[in-house]
């Protein structure tokens, strides 16, 4: 097959990148390596069903007998494992029925996408693809009485906005965790990672969720390796996919080097990564 010219003349090219992406490990590591750059897979999380289906089922079951009046999407990741679930109990077709006459507040393009993927309408999006994006939508919005549904990023509870819609005289708010977060890649190899980018060795590290961030500190506190994994990423570009990541970094004391500007996908994560190196090639 033809290799488009302009991907053989990458600024990426010959450079080492880390990606700790699991679920779409393949896709984002062939974007990078179609532009010649050497990839190193360290997948450090994995995405799991939450070991609770009896709690998930009896939300999907009150959501159904009940529908709330608004449902906060926070992840796609979360609607398509309600999605899975409902399925395998035979409430597919209720929960997207359900569905269909709640009004959603969705935190990005995500959950927008998964609900296009039942033949749902589209959301209304939040102000900014944050927390902090969904709490400035929501106080536009009437939430008197009303009964609200929060569909969780993995398993944190996410307790600002929580408060928050605890202040707005809610009449009910429920949440559901439809999945966790689990360690991927071996104890070993993060170690390696962390070796790696201390001794200059990796050039760009790619962050596409906050359990990656996680994991990676939690292997640097429990083999001392704080200082390392510290100095590793003041070394290297640091990447995230989206301000939900890049929150998550910045909170952590590191620098984000590099992030898409407003579509908060793999592809343009890509891009944005190419126009750094460039220029810290002219540079």
């Amino acid at each position: 097959m033809e290799i488009d010219k302009e991907l053989l003349n990458s600024p990426l090219k010959g450079h080492v990148i880390a990606l700790p992406e699991s679920r779409q490990l393949d896709v984002l590591a062939t974007l990078f390596e179609r532009r010649q750059a050497s990839v190193l897979r360290v997948p450090l999380v994995s995405i799991l069903d939450s070991p609770d289906q009896q709690a998930v089922v009896a939300w999907l079951e009150a959501f159904i007998a009940a529908p709330p009046d608004l449902l906060i999407a926070l992840t796609g990741e979360g609607l398509r494992r309600l999605r899975a679930c409902a399925e395998r109990n035979e409430m597919e077709e209720p929960f997207i029925a359900a569905l269909s006459n709640v009004q959603v507040l969705s935190r990005g393009p995500k959950p927008a996408r998964a609900l296009r993927e039942m033949a749902l309408d589209a959301p209304q999006l939040a102000l900014a693809p944050t927390t902090d994006g969904v709490i400035e939508s929501l106080a536009s919005m009437q939430l008197t009485g009303l009964r609200v549904a929060v569909q969780l990023y993995g398993e944190d509870p996410n307790l600002k906005l929580m408060s928050y819609l605890q202040t707005r005289d809610a009449d009910s708010i429920s949440t559901v965790a439809p999945y966790v977060y689990a360690d991927q890649s071996d104890t070993r190899e993060v170690i390696e990672l962390i070796g790696k980018m201390s001794r200059a060795e990796v050039e760009m590290i790619a962050f596409t969720s906050k359990p990656q961030l996680r994991r990676l500190e939690s292997v640097a506190r429990e083999h001392a390796l704080t200082e390392e994994l510290t100095t590793g990423l003041e070394q290297v570009l640091v990447a995230a996919i989206g301000p939900v990541v890049g929150e998550e970094l910045r909170a952590a004391g590191y620098r984000v080097d590099v992030m898409p500007e407003s579509s908060f996908f793999m592809k343009p994560l890509v891009r944005a990564a190419e126009e750094a190196f460039a220029a810290r090639d002219l540079a």
